[in-house]
């Protein structure tokens, strides 16, 4: 049993879960509330900076700022939960991990055989175990799959239907392995819950976007939240490319915008440019990263006069798909997140 069938089976209709996001610069931590049938309902949000001591290291600044920030949370967050739930517990803790801690990548897998066969949710659990590949110091948190191609045919349901190919396509996320022990080893000393479900950051943000913007089958998405600018490629509907460009302090917005275009020409010998980008960024840099964007004449890549269409993603675009409750301005990431599990409940049978 995966572990959101694990968490939400059972008789209870409701459950409470805290959100976890570990950037680069700073820890965010919310209490969710899931009803069936219902929006998720964020109750408290917290996000406090990531501040580094003399010579010490960033994971070890990251970790005492993790610990306050659960601190916070159980200390300001758990009562209005339990106005809420009756109780101030949480039946699972979801952490999004960002780089330098994480890593994403795409793979395809392909079934062929000369004689039809049933497409089974077996069938593809032994062939994600049989092409599983050890990452020295890292370890797999989770393998999403994001896309099914049966007989040359995306197919949203696929189990259960006969075919004679079918390709799949996931998105795995790699976690370093120290990193994850100790983030693991804080939230439970400070949760008491043995429920803790990592995840890479980029992964989850590229699940949850896809469920909010459902119609946009083709689309770049520009993750730029943190010094860690990510890339991804929706084609089809399915995630086929993500590639990550370190951000340096030594970094001008022109040599920044040089490696965007690189990395798209590069994209560009592969795939047709779609002509929407959406843009995933801090909501105080949205609308200045966006100007930059605009005024980078990428068009060119296009080879057309026209520039790509721009959307930055914004905490309003996701306000019919996620309830906030909580009094402080509403989180980006941390609604993807909500987002992101409430559609795992649907997809995972949660």
């Amino acid at each position: 049993m995966s572990f959101f069938a694990d968490l939400f089976s059972g008789k209870k209709e409701e459950k409470s879960v805290v959100l976890i996001e570990i950037g680069t610069s700073s820890v965010a931590g919310a209490y969710a509330r899931y009803a069936e049938n219902g929006l998720p309902a964020i109750l408290y949000t917290r996000r406090l900076p990531i501040e580094m001591h003399s010579g010490e290291s960033q994971e070890k600044a990251m970790l005492r700022a993790l610990q306050v920030l659960g601190d916070t949370l159980i200390r300001e967050g758990a009562p209005l939960l339990c106005q809420v739930a009756g109780s101030g517990s949480a039946d699972a803790i979801i952490v999004a991990i960002d780089s330098p801690w994480q890593a994403t990548l795409v793979r395809t897998e392909q079934f062929e055989d000369e004689q039809p066969f049933i497409f089974t949710r077996s069938l593809v659990e032994a062939k994600l175990k049989e092409s599983a590949v050890a990452t020295e110091g890292k370890v797999l948190v989770d393998e999403s799959i994001i896309g099914t191609i049966l007989n040359g045919y995306e197919t949203r349901n696929p189990y259960g239907k006969e075919a004679r190919r079918a390709t799949i396509v996931v998105l795995t996320s790699f976690i370093d392995k120290h990193a994850a022990e100790s983030i693991t080893s804080v939230l439970r000393g400070i949760f008491h819950t043995k429920h803790i479900e990592p995840i890479a950051g980029p992964s989850l943000r590229y699940q949850a976007l896809q469920k909010a913007f459902p119609h946009e089958r083709d689309a770049l998405i520009l993750d730029a939240t943190g010094p860690y600018t990510s890339i991804a490629l929706m084609h089809k509907s399915f995630v086929v490319s993500i590639s990550e460009i370190q951000v340096s302090g030594a970094d001008t917005t022109e040599s920044w915008l040089e490696r965007i275009e690189a990395n798209l020409a590069e994209l560009a010998r592969h795939y047709p440019l779609p002509r929407t980008i959406f843009v995933l960024a801090r909501e105080e840099e949205a609308a200045s990263l966006r100007d930059i964007l605009d005024t980078a004449h990428m068009g060119k890549l296009w080879l057309s006069d026209n520039p790509p269409r721009i959307v930055s993603v914004l905490a309003s675009h996701l306000s019919g798909l996620v309830r906030q409750t909580a009094p402080t301005s509403p989180d980006l990431l941390l609604l993807l997140m909500a987002l992101y599990v409430q559609y795992a409940s649907l997809e995972k049978e949660l």
